[in-house]
């Protein structure tokens, strides 16, 4: 099964992950590229779609709603993202005002409703770990947004220092320890050739994977324990995408690596 998909920069929208994929039932993840001035319409469809500003200013308009300037980081490491939900059945129409990119992250849902912009000072902000396994987590769509399958956030991970740490899984409902929801990682660095290690593994190992991710790289993970590495000397940016239907911020830790966080 191959859990990684590579993707070249590229103008217009182009679809990385669909439901299908490597096991993934609901996420759909892609990039939309727009030059300054250029203009981007997506019809109405049965999903909901979370649209994260990675770079650049655009307006927002559709049946109903308009908002004007939304976005204002020059890249993924320089703040919190501006957003937009958009619950089931909203055509929108996007004017970039500069450059930009946008991650385009959806899920089949026959829940209509009005969009809902989402500002950086909105976005919270979370310290996990510590030590060499310390990151930052920026809270986007979560509990506080009512969407249907969608709980998406992103990570800031130090040169050399561990995330998904320790090993975590959302596998099955079982509150509450853990609730079952699938994820995709995409992932950037802040210098040239920077990297990481991925593993997914299951507690039979069934799935037991190991792999390199570099700039642009996204990883499907259906299932299983996740933890993730970044190379000395290179900060790391995933945007984590989890879909299902609890949406919670719950996993069960590895027994193995459990001790880790207990002290």
């Amino acid at each position: 099964m191959n859990y990684k998909r590579a993707w070249r920069a590229a103008p217009g929208f182009s679809e990385i992950v669909k439901p299908g994929d490597a096991g993934l039932e609901r996420i759909g993840f892609g990039l939309l590229r727009l030059q300054a001035g250029e203009t981007h319409t997506a019809t109405a469809e049965a999903q909901e779609t979370a649209l994260v500003f990675l770079s650049g200013t655009a307006t927002l308009r559709g049946r109903g709603f308009a908002y004007g300037e939304i976005g204002r980081r020059n890249d993924v490491f320089s703040g919190k993202a501006a957003s937009v939900y958009l619950p089931a059945g909203n055509d929108y129409t996007l004017q970039a005002k500069t450059d930009l990119e946008i991650a385009v992250c959806q899920a089949p849902s026959g829940r209509e409703g009005m969009p809902r912009l989402i500002l950086p000072e909105e976005v919270k902000e979370v310290t996990l770990g510590e030590d060499n396994w310390k990151r930052t987590a920026y809270m986007i769509v979560d509990d506080r947004i009512p969407a249907h399958y969608l709980f998406i956030g992103e990570a800031i991970v130090p040169p050399g220092n561990w995330a998904s740490f320790p090993p975590h899984r959302h596998d099955k409902d079982d509150l509450p320890e853990e609730v079952d929801m699938e994820e995709v990682y995409f992932f950037r660095f802040d210098r040239p050739g920077g990297f990481g290690i991925q593993k997914i593994y299951t507690d039979d190992r069934s799935i037991d994977e190991t792999m390199t991710v570099g700039q642009n790289d996204t990883v499907l993970i259906p299932e299983g324990y996740h933890p993730v590495v970044s190379a000395a000397g290179y900060s790391m940016y995933y945007l984590w995408i989890m879909a299902g239907v609890n949406r919670k911020f719950l996993s069960r830790q590895d027994p193995d690596h459990r001790w880790v966080a207990q002290g």
